[in-house]
């Protein structure tokens, strides 16, 4: 295999590329921490399979989806738990803010939106890629429905790698602006517990959109909450394809640029105010 060689990236990228591979490589050593959630959302995976799986002995024609494409989903959501767990967050960026140490990471000849982002994606990124492996080759396995099926086709796989790249920048993208936000105030824990109460409701964490109520699932669907992961992972399933997987694509896209340059603009607002006291 060919080693990526940061000389021979452009030169505007290679600072950014530098900061990804170091977090990607510091997230990697935190190998007890990923085996200890693995286990935990093995754990938790099971139990929502078999919740649903109850509900669904009771009526299942009343439900808006297939069990067996709700089991891909699940399974889904728990591989990908670290791409996609908005709670988490980087307490370095927060410290930084809080402590003065923004100062250092101003002086630095690089901008720092897209330091940060990148440096969220690194860590996300390492997280799922330590995880996600082990949880998928045991949902592979599992008897139907139980276990996570293949995508319907070559098409339906395409546009799910798709979806998932754009959901998962379309997460960091909003995640920026709690980051953003903790410039303006003393404390983020406020902004960080309303902001994750919503994301982890309206994207699909908790209860997957389809189950939602058909004007209020409409009107989610065009939210960036939606872009995220219930996006991507219903594509998987088989339960969104055709016209509609790529109208919800461009979705994605749309919220991406506009989460994104809304980021930028903050950032460049917030720093003109930004005081350090200190010697």
């Amino acid at each position: 295999m060919k080693r990526f060689n940061l000389s021979k990236a452009p030169v505007g990228m290679k600072k950014y590329l530098s900061f990804f591979k170091i977090r990607f490589i510091a997230g990697l050593s935190y190998r007890s921490a990923a085996w200890a959630g693995v286990f935990t959302q093995f754990g938790w995976g099971f139990m929502t399979v078999l919740m649903f799986k109850a509900f669904y002995e009771s009526s299942p024609e009343s439900f808006p989806i297939l069990f067996s494409s709700l089991s891909s989903y699940i399974w889904l959501q728990q591989a990908l738990l670290a791409m996609f767990m908005f709670w988490f967050f980087d307490g370095e960026i927060f410290d930084s803010i809080t402590s003065g140490g923004i100062a250092y990471e101003l002086c630095r000849p690089c901008g720092l939106y897209a330091m940060w982002f990148v440096k969220n994606m690194a860590a996300r990124l390492s997280n799922a890629a330590l995880r996600s492996v082990p949880i998928l080759l045991v949902a592979v396995f599992l008897p139907k429905p139980y276990g996570i099926s293949p995508p319907d086709g070559i098409l339906s796989a395409v546009l799910f790698l798709i979806s998932l790249i754009l959901g998962f920048l379309v997460l960091i993208a909003l995640s920026m602006l709690i980051y953003i936000s903790a410039i303006y105030t003393l404390s983020s824990a406020g902004v960080r517990i309303l902001a994750t109460s919503a994301v982890e409701f309206l994207s699909g964490a908790i209860i997957p959109i389809p189950f939602f109520p058909d004007g209020l699932r409409a009107v989610i669907e065009l939210t960036p909450f939606a872009a995220m992961q219930s996006t991507p992972f219903l594509i998987y399933s088989g339960h969104i394809d055709g016209d509609k997987a790529v109208f919800l694509i461009g979705v994605q896209l749309v919220w991406l640029a506009a989460l994104g340059l809304f980021g930028v603009f903050a950032m460049s607002r917030a720093l003109k105010r930004v005081t350090v006291q200190g010697g």
